[in-house]
């Protein structure tokens, strides 16, 4: 095959009809939004229809939708425009596992003052209702957790927390980027007070994505210098962006439950050929057979053979000259050379952690792309380690 690519969890294709959607948007009706002549206020109405549809898509108000230009931006608007509006000596609860967006966040907010408690994720990767319970205080005013993760597929009992935080007066933050248009984000069920998408997880554009702030809820600016987004986020908003959004958003949540039936299977075939595929020892980082693990991520490592250890990076790039897609772990920081956070979280020594792959499927992949992966990736592990 000329390319198999399972990399979805970093990113997706735009949907063809998504791209049809946009395109008007950024042909013939370019107005911004914020100008009061006929095109401008062609781009507005065409903004708020989508807010609204996005919305209905959460179970929300249109106006508890904050558009950003991705999860990053929504990740960081939601925890430090929370504890900015809180006051200084307000804190933050979150886990080890989390993204890249939640953790460097906290470091920064921990270093102008706020305390910042962040949890090690149990045993089967996701931290639990009773352990942020256990961390709560006086002086928490943030919960932040994800609701799928990235790297390895767990997913976080999120009511359970929201109803904990809720107990305490405490709000809470999703980080849902890997979770939006393949499980049902209704805010309502979910307990939750903030939500951070990322249209081009679901076949949407790239750079455009939004925070859900529950009404009431008080939050600072992250970007200042216009009044767009009811003064929580200035800047000429991004029409096109946001129309394919709504359209991708809705695309995937009618599907969602045949996606994740076709993926469920992909999933099962993937790591029921991993013994046929792998002549090295290796360690199943994604815990298929609990019933809270997505269906796109699979996870795998290999520990040091004859005490010499895997060169993971080389593994991928391997696997990239077979046509086999594939990436360590979170996109945003794959390129490092450090071994993955979550994965030492789940407490995976660090030559172990620094051989990892992610093989993340969508909705195209086929089992044919599957068994072409797995017999690539035992030629590649032979040449590596025979």
């Amino acid at each position: 095959m000329e390319r198999v690519y399972l990399d979805h969890a970093a990113t997706t294709p735009l949907a063809p009809e998504v791209l049809e959607a946009m395109t008007p948007h950024m042909t013939e009706h370019y107005g911004n939004a914020s100008s009061v002549h006929q095109l401008g206020r062609d781009a507005r109405v065409t903004l708020e229809e989508a807010r609204e549809r996005i919305a209905e898509c959460l179970g929300a108000e249109p106006s508890e939708i904050v558009f950003t230009s991705g999860g990053t931006e929504a990740d960081n608007l939601a925890l430090k425009g929370v504890l900015a509006a809180a006051g200084d000596n307000e804190g933050l609860v979150t886990s080890a596992a989390e993204h890249e967006a939640v953790l460097r966040p906290a470091e920064r907010l921990q270093e102008q003052g706020h305390p910042v408690t962040i949890l090690t994720p149990e045993e089967g990767g996701a931290v639990t209702a009773a352990q942020v319970e256990a961390a709560l205080d006086d002086r928490t005013a943030l919960v932040s957790l994800m609701h799928t993760n990235n790297e390895i597929g767990v997913r976080t009992d999120v009511p359970a927390i929201a109803e904990a935080c809720s107990a305490h007066d405490v709000l809470l933050h999703c980080d849902a980027v890997q979770a939006a248009g393949l499980y049902d984000l209704d805010v309502e069920a979910l307990g939750v007070d903030l939500l951070s998408m990322s249209a081009h997880k679901f076949h949407g554009p790239k750079g455009v994505g939004a925070l859900y702030v529950r009404s009431g809820v008080d939050l600072g600016p992250l970007v200042e210098g216009g009044s767009q987004e009811r003064e929580r986020r200035g800047g000429t908003e991004n029409v096109p962006g946001v129309v394919g959004m709504a359209k991708a958003l809705e695309r995937a949540v009618a599907s969602a439950e045949e996606r994740r039936a076709h993926l469920a299977t992909l999933q099962r075939r993937l790591v029921d050929g991993l013994d046929a595929a792998t002549p090295c020892p290796y360690v199943l980082n994604t815990p298929i057979e609990n019933d809270i693990v997505a269906p796109h991520v699979v996870n795998v490592a290999f520990p040091p053979v004859d005490g010499e250890p895997v060169d993971g990076e080389m593994l991928i790039l391997n696997l990239d000259m077979q046509g086999v897609l594939v990436s360590a772990g979170s996109a945003c920081t794959s390129g490092a050379l450090e071994p993955s956070h979550v994965l030492s979280a789940i407490g995976r020594d660090r030559e172990t952690a620094s051989a990892a792959v992610r093989f993340s499927l969508g909705i195209d992949t086929t089992t044919d792309e599957i068994d072409y992966a797995l017999e690539q990736l035992r030629a590649t592990l032979e040449r590596m380690t025979g």
